[in-house]
């Protein structure tokens, strides 16, 4: 993921940035609880298209 792109991006349902996780290639947003997609490389920052992150994901830290 792009560093400058991240630095930018922020969750569309909180206004909180995000951090890009490599293993489940997603966008994670804790204040709000979810996840998005990123695909083809290009983050999917739609509340439709994210999960819900599960309760251990929300309290994980960085």
């Amino acid at each position: 993921m792009d560093k400058q792109l991240l630095d930018i991006l922020v969750c569309p349902v909180s206004k909180a940035p995000v951090e890009y996780h490599a293993e489940t290639n997603e966008l994670i947003c804790r204040t709000s609880g979810l996840a998005y997609p990123v695909r083809d490389d290009i983050p999917v920052m739609l509340e439709s298209e994210a999960r819900t992150l599960t309760s251990d994901e929300r309290l994980k830290e960085k």
